[in-house]
């Protein structure tokens, strides 16, 4: 008798085991599907910045994918932010969907204010609002300042809303948006998973993150932790390669960017050896490209840092504290890289016109392209 019931325990078990494995929603990995279902959502209600820039009529309709309803959207705040949270029918999935920029003055001011600060500290948003963050564990990572604090804005209500979601059940989430949406994405993905890792939400929750024509979120460090974190097919970055969005912002790279180890800071131990005019020569030209690089990367951080706030910044938000700024600008992309190669069905299709700048950024060309190269 004691076998028999030893038996059917193990069974149970392994049925058990194999339902809950069967029943995951989410699988590592570029998924075309999926991914189109998320671009949908990105751009279903969000006031995207296609609205200020109309395309002609392609024959594209946006309209949820089937099976998502959207259980919560999100006040505007900060910089004309906004997300929304979607559920999927079965209540087995729920989609963070960050809307990108929009056609607002102070919505544009997210992107520009574009100085870097480090990826672990603390925001004063207001008198009364600190926003503490840790977006990496390596202490040389830098993010975008601006898109940081839209961040900043919008995680309260996400927080509530994702212990709302697992109270109810919901185990998994996809992170995702498209643009500036995108951008922040990447962030809030940081965001989650140290809080997840620091136990402030629960171990057994499942991040996914799609970011769509995201624009370079922080510098290399950052990139690292990002692509470390998200490893084996959970962080993916779909970019148009004819979209101008993804190349932005401004990079420069000095030597505080390297590595310790890296043997272009020590110039002068390698240079010990050679002859006086040998050293007066190379020493002379290195001086002069570090330079002016590190001239390029403090006059970055004057006019994207300090001028963009003290200008613009401050009206739009006059409570938030200016952040002491790091001394970086070395943006960098991050997340698996899912490339949309244009071609000459493309550009029959999307022409090139300087006068419609986000042509080749647009919810038609992403969704086009993504069909075309791996089916719906």
């Amino acid at each position: 008798m004691r076998n028999t019931l030893y038996t059917l325990n193990l069974i149970l078990l392994t049925v058990t085991g194999l339902t809950g494995r069967a029943q995951s929603v989410l699988q590592p990995g570029f998924n075309a599907s999926e991914y189109l279902a998320m671009l949908r959502l990105d751009f279903t209600g969000q006031d995207s910045a296609d609205d200020a820039h109309p395309l002609p009529d392609t024959g594209f309709k946006i309209n949820p994918p089937e099976g998502y309803v959207r259980h919560f959207q999100s006040p505007e705040v900060g910089f004309k932010n906004r997300w929304s949270m979607w559920y999927r029918r079965d209540q087995k999935l729920a989609v963070i969907s960050i809307r990108g920029t929009v056609a607002d003055a102070a919505s544009w001011l997210a992107n520009f204010y574009a100085a870097m600060v480090p990826a672990n500290g603390t925001l004063q948003l207001s008198d009364s609002n600190l926003f503490s963050y840790h977006l990496a564990a390596d202490e040389k990572a830098m993010v975008h300042v601006g898109w940081l604090i839209s961040l900043g804005y919008l995680a309260p209500t996400m927080l509530r809303q994702i212990r709302q979601a697992y109270q109810e059940g919901i185990r998994e989430f996809i992170i995702t948006g498209h643009s500036q949406g995108g951008a922040i994405s990447y962030l809030t993905s940081s965001y989650l998973h140290y809080l997840v890792e620091n136990g402030e939400l629960p171990k057994d929750i499942v991040f996914k993150t799609y970011c769509s024509a995201g624009p370079k979120p922080g510098n290399l460090f950052y990139a690292y932790d990002f692509d470390f974190i998200t490893r084996n097919g959970w962080g993916f970055n779909v970019v148009n390669a004819a979209d101008w969005v993804p190349e932005s912002p401004f990079s420069v790279q000095t030597l505080s960017d390297f590595n310790s180890t890296n043997p272009f800071i020590h110039v002068d131990g390698m240079l010990k050896k050679q002859s006086f005019l040998v050293r007066w020569y190379i020493k002379g030209k290195y001086n002069k490209l570090k330079r002016t690089t590190r001239r390029a990367q403090r006059s970055f951080k004057s006019v994207l840092g300090d001028m963009i706030y003290n200008k613009q910044v401050k009206k739009s938000l006059p409570q938030l504290k200016a952040p002491v700024y790091a001394e970086g600008n070395n943006y960098q992309r991050a997340g698996v890289p899912i490339v949309l190669q244009p071609d000459g069905e493309y550009y029959k299709r999307f022409p090139e016109d300087l006068h419609k700048i986000f042509r080749h950024h647009s919810f038609e060309a992403y969704y086009w392209m993504t069909e075309k190269y791996y089916g719906r």
